[in-house]
């Protein structure tokens, strides 16, 4: 597998070369069409002049075909042609030897037409033109110059030549800036790297040192943030466990020490070992509901997918008190309730009989003997909302919003002596929370807990059908 700094440096090399191909290869060619263009030009124009001047000519020969140069100061051409129309040379100046084309051009010019031939071999520019002498619209000849330009090849070649020095040192000014580029980012890569090694060994406190406002320290503050979470969620994680495991031993060992004295004490009377053996029932009954409660939270963090089904809530509500009147009486405590007809939610009927259940338990086990706990259940224009207010002492207000934390207790003792595990309220804030309801907690003459639940579709349309009615 390539490393990110071998992918980096050979896409970098990719774009240098077609930079750099395109840096000597365009302007080069450019410059070399635009004097093939001059030459065209220049080359043509005199060669049109002197077809023009020489086609005045009765009998043409080498002297006054030279005197009509001459007085034309037709000069600086490697070769000048002049040729009848049997092809026979009527008057040249010959610097350099006959290119292969010439006698071709010439045949060509003879019959009508003129030719351009332009080329650049490096060291100068080759230019020949051929064009047919006319007069009065018969062909009497042909003229035929050829041109070479050493000047404009050696410009070209001194561009060329720059162009190339600085292609080097773009490559060598690119290559140095990739180095301390890739440098730069791999190392902050390779911090982010380490960061993620160093949480994944378990170090969820570790945190990234972020500079700048780029996609890369974008990168480490979300990274930075998900160690948070990460890491309040192992502290909440650790909590949890060791909470639940205290829950767990107290029970277990209250049953363990009172089976032991049972055991260790043969002479033991028969009331005494009864009332024993009530006690190490009570806490085993304890230690299951304790139990029961720890499955039921975990499930709803599972997020265990379940079909929503319409449930009827005053008539859960109605089964719950059932249940809980005895507990109530116990503590001399009066249940009042005002349960309206017709609020149906979508839930399960074991969700909402967790709910309402934990909040009336809750309420009666934090009263004051003697008090009273009121449950309301009616339907808003949305929600159904439920209510449970006891008459207890209620809550501090720095305790409010950590009621719903698991094993969270505000006096840990009197929650202890009340059979209280501090996962009641947990329960419905994450039951609630499943079928998108809400939950809050105030304080009035005790503690007030109010639930809003979303109407079950068909009742709501129902509800909005009679107010529209």
């Amino acid at each position: 597998m390539k490393s990110l700094r071998v992918q980096f440096f050979s896409f970098l090399a990719v774009l240098l070369i077609v930079l750099l191909l395109m840096l000597n290869i365009f302007p080069i060619t450019s410059s070399r069409d635009t004097v093939f263009q001059e030459k065209e030009s220049s080359i043509s124009g005199q060669a049109a002049i002197l077809a023009t001047s020489l086609a005045k000519l009765d009998k043409p020969d080498q002297a006054s075909v030279g005197e009509v140069l001459r007085l034309l100061n037709i000069t600086g051409f490697e070769r000048t042609v002049v040729v009848d129309t049997r092809g026979q040379t009527l008057y040249y100046t010959y610097g350099t030897s006959a290119p292969e084309s010439e006698e071709k051009d010439l045949n060509t010019a003879l019959s009508g037409k003129t030719v351009f031939r332009s080329k650049y071999d490096g060291e100068s520019f080759l230019s020949s033109y051929a064009i047919p002498i006319s007069c009065q619209g018969a062909i009497t000849g042909a003229v035929y110059l050829l041109e070479r330009d050493v000047v404009r090849a050696v410009i070209i070649l001194d561009v060329q030549s720059q162009i190339r020095i600085i292609s080097v040192m773009i490559i060598l000014v690119v290559l140095a800036l990739a180095v301390v580029f890739s440098s730069v980012i791999l190392r902050r890569i390779h911090d982010l790297a380490s960061s993620m090694r160093i949480v994944a060994a378990g170090d969820y406190s570790h945190r990234m040192q972020i500079s700048g406002s780029d996609e890369l320290s974008d990168l480490g503050n979300e990274f930075n943030t998900l160690t948070e979470r990460l890491d309040a969620t192992e502290r909440e994680r650790r909590r949890f466990v060791s909470d639940a495991s205290h829950e767990l031993k107290t029970p277990l060992a209250s049953i363990r020490l009172l089976s032991d004295s049972i055991v260790q004490n043969e002479n033991m009377d028969t009331e005494t070992v009864r009332e024993f053996v009530t006690d190490i029932g009570n806490e085993a009954e304890r230690l299951q509901r304790t139990t029961e409660k720890l499955l039921d939270l975990s499930r709803l963090d599972d997020d265990i997918q379940v079909i929503p089904e319409p449930v009827d809530v005053k008539q859960v509500a109605v089964d719950a008190l059932v249940l809980l009147r005895p507990l109530a009486k116990e503590r001399q405590i009066r249940l009042r309730c005002e349960l309206e007809e017709g609020c149906v939610v979508m839930a399960t009927v074991d969700d909402m009989f967790h709910i309402i259940f934990n909040l009336i338990e809750n309420a009666i086990k934090y009263n004051l003997d003697g008090g009273s706990v009121f449950v309301r259940l009616e339907t808003g224009p949305e929600n159904i909302m439920l209510t449970v207010e006891d008459t207890g002492v209620g809550i501090p207000e720095e305790d409010r919003y950590n009621i719903f934390t698991r094993f969270y207790r505000v006096d840990k003792a009197r929650s202890r002596e009340a059979g209280g595990s501090g996962l009641g309220l947990s329960i419905v804030h994450a039951a609630v929370k499943a079928h998108g309801g809400t939950v809050q907690a105030r304080n009035n003459c005790g503690l007030v807990i109010e639930i809003a639940l979303p109407c079950e579709e068909g009742e709501e349309d129902e509800q909005n059908s009679d107010r529209g009615g």
